[in-house]
C-alpha cells in the first residue's frame, strides 16, 4: 500500500501484482483515451458517455481500493466480481436505454429495476472504498428520506414519499440521478483537467514551479514561507487540488521553513492554507468551478476571469500572516547560494508556461473548456520535446494517461454519488424548503444569511471533501441568497469559497493533515493554525455580496474595492496576531480593529478613515520600534 493524491482526498492505493498490474495499467490508459475521444471527435449521447464513465471509474475503484487496508489481497476475487458487475450496469444502459424510452414508452420492467438497484449498490460501495463513508451514508439517508423518512417527519420537511420503482427509474435510467449533471461535469471538464495536470507534472513542471517561487521570494523576509504561498498559487493554477499542492510543494517548502526557524505546525499550516487557495486560482479551479459553470449557465471563462483578483487577495492574506510571523521571529531571507537565478529558471522552464497560456487563450477565444484542455494536453507533449531532460516519449505519455485515470477515481466517485442526492433534492423539493428555512432564520437579512451559509460550510467541511461540500451548499443555500438579492454569480461564488474550508477545518482537514505528516507536527494543531491562516476564505465572500468585486460594477470601483479590502485583510492580520512592527498595545489593537472594519466596509468614507487609521498605527509603531525585527 502507498499513499497517493487523487485531487480530492488522500488515499491508499492497492499495490497490484503480476498480470493484474498490467490489466489496471491498460484500463487506465483506455479510460483516458476514451475521455479524450468522447470530448473531442467522438459522438455519443450524454447518458451513454456518463454510463461508460461510471463503468471505468467503478472498475478502477475496485481494482485499486482494497476491502482491507491491512491485507490488500484479501477479498480480491470479490473485488473482481464487483468490477464486472459495474461493467454490466454500465453496459445495460448502452444496450437497453433506447429500447426503454422508444419501444416501451419509458415503462420499466423488472429487469430495469434489478439493474438500477445493482448500479446504486455498486456506486455506494465503490464511493465508500474511494472516499470513505461520509458520502455514501449521506446518499443512503437521502434515499431513505425519499422512500419513507419524509412521511414520518412532521413539519416543513414532510412529504408523501416516493415509490421504490419510481426512485430506481429516476436515479439510474434518466439524466436526473447518478448519470445527471454532476456526472456530466465529471466525465468532461473534471476528468480532462485532472489529466491535464497529470501531463503537466509528468513533464517536469513541478520542479520549475518550485524553483520559480524560490527565485521570486527568496530575498524577501520570511522567504521560505512566502515561497510556499507563491508555489502553491502557481501549482494550484494548474492542478486545482489542495491536497496535491500540499504534497507536491510541501515536500520542499515545509522542511525549508522549519530550517529557517518556523515552528513545524506553522510551516505545515502555511502550506495547507496556501494550497487551499489553489482551487481559487484560475485557470483551473477544481471540480466545483466546472459544476458552477454547468449549473448556472455562466461561461467558465467569466468565472475564472472574475476569480483572479479575489484569488490574489486570498494569497496575499496568507502572505500577510507569514510576514508578521517572520517579523515576530526575526527570520531573515534565504542566503544568496540558496536562491536560483530567475533568468536561468525561466530559460530552463519557460516552455511549461506555454500550455497554460494556450489554455487561457483558447478559453478567451470562446472554445469550450474540454477542447481547451485537450489542446493543452497536446501542447504539453510538444513543449516537453524542446529540452532533453523533459522530453516525453511513448512511455511517459502512457504513464501520464494512466496516472490521470488513477488520480480521477476518488473525485469522480464522489461526483457520481452526489448525483443521487441532487436527484432526490429535485424530486422532494427539499432544497426549496431548506432555502426558505435559511431566509426565515436570518430574518430576511443578507448578512445573517451569509453567516448561516458559512456555519453550514464549517459543519459540512468537517465531513465532506470540497466538491461535495460545494454541491450540497449550492443545492440547498444558493436559492436563499438569490432570494435575498444576491446575483446568481455572487451567490455561487460565496458558496464555492466557503466550501474550500473543507481542507482546513478540523477535525477533518485533509490538506492540513497531509502537511502535518510532512512537517512532523501534531495534525490537530496544524489544522487549527491552517484554519486561522485561511481567514480570507471567510472575509472575502462578504465582499462578493456587498461590493462589485466580481466585476459587477465599474472597473474603477472594482479596483478601489480590491485595494481597500487587501489593506483591510492586512489590518485584520495585524489585529489577529497582535503584532505589526512590534507587539501591539491594547489601545493599538483597538486602532487595528477600527482600521479593519473601515477598510472592509463597502462605502468609501469608512474606507478612507480606515486607511488613515492604519497609517497612524504604522507611524506609531515605527516611532516605538527602532529595529524592524524587534520582538
Amino acid at each position: 500500500m502507498r499513499a497517493e493524491d487523487t485531487g480530492e482526498v488522500r488515499v491508499a492505493f492497492r499495490e497490484l501484482w503480476g498480470p493484474w498490474k498490467k490489466v489496471a495499467y491498460a484500463l487506465g490508459i483506455f479510460c483516458s483515451l476514451f475521455h479524450l475521444w468522447v470530448n473531442t471527435i467522438g459522438v455519443m449521447p450524454g447518458i451513454y458517455r456518463n454510463a461508460v464513465h461510471f463503468g471505468f471509474i467503478m472498475t478502477l475503484t475496485f481494482l485499486f481500493f482494497p476491502m482491507s487496508k491491512k491485507d490488500p489481497r484479501r477479498g480480491f476475487r470479490l473485488d473482481l466480481l464487483l468490477a464486472l458487475l459495474a461493467c454490466a450496469a454500465a453496459l445495460y444502459i448502452l444496450l437497453f436505454e433506447e429500447e426503454l424510452h422508444l419501444e416501451r414508452g419509458s415503462v420499466p420492467i423488472l429487469r430495469d429495476y434489478i439493474f438500477a438497484a445493482l448500479a446504486i449498490v455498486i456506486l455506494l460501495a465503490g464511493t465508500q472504498r474511494a472516499a470513505g463513508w461520509i458520502i455514501p451514508v449521506l446518499s443512503m439517508v437521502f434515499l431513505a428520506y425519499a422512500l419513507f423518512l419524509g412521511k414520518l417527519i412532521p413539519g416543513l420537511f414532510h412529504h408523501r414519499g416516493i415509490n421504490l420503482g419510481r426512485l430506481l427509474y429516476r436515479m439510474y435510467l434518466t439524466d436526473e440521478g447518478m448519470f445527471g449533471i454532476v456526472c456530466t461535469v465529471s466525465a468532461t471538464y473534471v476528468y480532462l483537467f485532472i489529466l491535464f495536470g497529470a501531463f503537466l507534472l509528468k513533464s517536469g513542471a513541478g520542479d520549475f514551479i518550485i524553483k520559480l517561487a524560490q527565485a521570486l521570494t527568496g530575498r524577501r523576509i520570511g522567504g521560505p514561507a512566502k515561497m510556499a504561498v507563491v508555489a502553491s498559487g502557481f501549482m494550484g493554477s494548474v492542478s486545482g487540488s489542495a491536497v496535491a499542492n500540499t504534497v507536491a510543494t510541501g515536500s520542499f517548502t515545509i522542511p525549508l521553513m522549519k530550517r529557517m526557524g518556523y515552528r513545524p505546525a506553522f510551516a505545515g499550516a502555511v502550506e495547507a492554507a496556501a494550497s487551499t487557495g489553489g482551487q481559487l486560482m484560475p485557470p483551473i479551479m477544481g471540480a466545483g468551478a466546472f459544476i458552477m459553470a454547468q449549473w448556472t449557465g455562466i461561461p467558465y471563462l467569466k468565472i475564472i476571469a472574475v476569480s483572479v483578483i479575489p484569488a490574489i487577495m486570498y494569497f496575499l492574506s496568507v502572505g500577510f500572516f507569514v510576514h508578521i510571523e517572520a517579523l515576530k521571529l526575526g527570520i531573515r531571507p534565504l542566503s544568496k547560494e540558496e536562491i536560483p537565478e530567475l533568468k536561468r529558471v525561466m530559460k530552463e522552464g519557460a516552455n511549461f508556461l506555454i500550455p497554460v497560456a494556450l489554455l487561457v487563450i483558447l478559453l478567451i477565444k470562446g472554445f469550450t473548456p474540454t477542447y481547451a484542455a485537450c489542446m493543452g494536453i497536446g501542447s504539453i507533449v510538444v513543449m516537453s520535446w524542446f529540452r532533453k531532460e523533459t522530453r516525453m516519449g511513448p512511455k511517459e505519455i502512457l504513464d501520464a494517461l494512466y496516472v490521470g485515470a488513477r488520480n480521477s477515481i476518488s473525485t469522480a466517485a464522489i461526483l457520481i454519488c452526489t448525483g443521487i442526492v441532487i436527484g432526490i433534492v429535485g424530486i422532494t423539493a427539499v432544497g426549496v424548503k431548506f432555502s426558505g428555512m435559511v431566509v426565515d432564520l436570518s430574518g430576511g437579512h443578507l448578512f445573517w444569511a451569509i453567516v448561516l451559509v458559512m456555519l453550514a460550510s464549517l459543519v459540512l467541511g468537517m465531513g465532506l471533501p470540497v466538491t461535495a461540500s460545494y454541491i450540497f451548499l449550492a443545492v440547498l443555500a444558493a436559492p436563499a441568497l438569490k432570494q435575498l438579492g444576491v446575483s446568481l454569480l455572487a451567490a455561487h461564488m460565496i458558496i464555492f469559497w466557503y466550501s474550500q474550508d473543507a481542507n482546513v477545518t478540523p477535525p477533518v482537514c485533509l490538506a492540513a493533515y497531509s502537511a502535518a505528516g510532512i512537517a512532523g507536527s501534531k495534525p490537530m494543531q496544524t489544522g487549527f493554525l491552517a484554519w486561522k491562516l485561511a481567514k480570507g476564505l471567510y472575509i472575502i465572500p462578504f465582499l462578493f455580496a456587498y461590493t462589485p468585486l466580481l466585476f459587477e460594477g465599474p472597473t474603477l470601483q472594482v479596483l478601489t474595492t480590491a485595494v481597500s479590502a487587501t489593506f483591510g485583510l492586512f489590518a485584520f492580520t495585524v489585529l489577529t496576531e497582535g503584532f505589526f512592527l512590534r507587539k501591539l498595545r491594547p489601545w493599538e489593537g483597538a486602532l487595528a480593529a477600527a482600521a479593519t472594519l473601515g477598510l472592509l466596509w463597502p462605502e468609501e468614507v469608512p474606507r478612507v478613515l480606515g486607511f488613515c487609521l492604519l497609517a497612524l498605527l504604522w507611524v506609531l509603531q515605527r516611532r516605538g520600534s527602532p529595529r524592524a525585527y524587534e520582538t
